[in-house]
């Protein structure tokens, strides 16, 4: 990316809109130019920069202290039939029996305590994307922590920190997981939003943007079912554990030990004479918010008004998410205010990612948001579809705009 979004402290954010004459009030900031605006933001940021804003506020390591608050939250993981659409469901992971998870919303600073139980087969994390956690408590199993088992719970604690958009995701098997839904948005608010100071908003929305091979999905999902039901047999029998060993179970204490099996005669999963013939995900339905056009949610304004439209790469695509009839701000990046905002009306979403946008309410209609990546306006195959949402005018019939809902499911 260029230095267009290079971000900055909050402080600096701010400092940086009042310099370049980015108005303080709404009704400035219609009538002034962005284009000026832009240019003399991005100009002032550079004497901002401050090497150090990448370093946690608190200690990750901490504990917390008496009096310190901390926002306790209960998240189970089940197996739930979603529907995508109308005539189309898959089997998913979810948690609390959603797909996406829960968004998780909370104060800078303030403590996070999860408890999180997995009552299915299979083992999952919670890795907490973006946010600067103790070592023990990002989420990656055989790396930080066990995979947590069947029935178990494992508690992460963490300070919230740094504020932002953010998500999180299981870190076990994430290829299959993810896509069967085990992720959500985790948005850490800051004592002092320098973006709402800018840009006054009262609403705003979440867009987790994601896809799903459901062939894919519902094949891998029974075969390893299959599997971890087999091995909840075996981990309950003493003679059978005897023949559970690391290399079924794919684990092994090093990277040498790893290549002396190999040497020795183990066969890894993934060579073809063990595996079989693989394909990679062939993905034909792209969602937002676990849905597919034309069942996604749609994004309300009035004349006037600002609105925060928080975008998350959940899944494994990159997407360039287009509004018609509107330029808009791209304000945060990754969590971070943007050292000057940036005037766009296409934003590329890439995996792992998350963008925030200011949407102003300067043209009275219904306009489309989507991915401008066409194969992702889709559903298997068939437009229109997939990754697909409308910004919509409340007030859009008093200002003489008269255009019927309509509903196409194929062309």
């Amino acid at each position: 990316m260029s230095d267009k979004i290079r971000p900055l402290s909050r402080r600096s954010f701010l400092t940086t809109a009042g310099i370049s004459g980015l108005a303080a009030s709404l009704g400035v900031m219609l009538k002034g130019s962005p284009a000026e605006a832009t240019t003399k933001g991005r100009t002032a940021s550079s004497a901002d920069f401050n090497p150090k804003d990448t370093f946690p506020t608190y200690p990750p390591r901490q504990a917390p202290k008496p009096g310190e608050k901390v926002h306790e939250f209960d998240i189970e993981l089940d197996i739930s039939v979603h529907e995508i659409v109308p005539g189309v469901k898959i089997h998913a992971f979810t948690y609390n029996g959603t797909y996406p998870g829960p968004e998780i919303r909370v104060p800078e600073n303030d403590w996070v305590l999860v408890n999180f139980k997995n009552k299915t087969t299979e083992l999952h994390t919670i890795h907490w994307h973006g946010i600067m956690v103790p070592n023990e408590m990002d989420g990656v199993p055989n790396g930080t922590q066990w995979g947590v088992g069947p029935n178990q719970t494992f508690k992460y604690l963490f300070r919230a920190q740094p504020a932002g958009t953010h998500f999180y995701h299981c870190h076990n098997m994430t290829n299959l997981h993810v896509q069967a839904g085990m992720f959500g948005a985790l948005i850490v608010e800051p004592k002092e939003d320098p973006i709402q100071k800018v840009f006054p908003y009262k609403r705003e929305y979440t867009l987790c943007l994601s896809e799903v091979d459901t062939i894919m999905v519902e094949s891998l999902m029974e075969k390893m079912l299959k599997e971890m039901t087999a091995m909840q047999k075996m981990s309950e029998s003493p003679k059978l554990m005897k023949e559970m060993n690391g290399r079924m179970m794919g684990w092994f204490t090093n990277k040498k030990t790893f290549v002396d099996a190999v040497k020795n005669g183990y066969v890894p999963p993934y060579v073809a004479s063990r595996a079989g013939i693989t394909r990679t995900p062939n993905f034909n339905f792209f969602m937002i918010n676990g849905k597919s056009y034309p069942m996604t949610d749609e994004l309300m304004i009035r004349s006037g008004e600002n609105i925060r439209v928080r975008l998350i790469g959940a899944g494994a695509q990159p997407h360039y998410m287009h509004l018609h009839g509107h330029d808009f701000w791209h304000v945060a990046q990754d969590g971070s205010p943007l050292a000057s905002p940036v005037r766009l009306n296409t934003i590329p979403i890439f995996p792992g990612t998350t963008s925030d946008i200011i949407i102003q309410g300067t043209n009275p209609g219904f306009w489309h948001f989507h991915d401008h990546s066409d194969l992702s306006t889709t559903n298997n195959g068939l437009f229109p579809g997939g990754m697909m949402t409308m910004l919509m005018y409340e007030d859009a019939k008093q200002h003489g705009v008269n255009v019927p809902e309509i509903v196409q499911v194929s062309s």
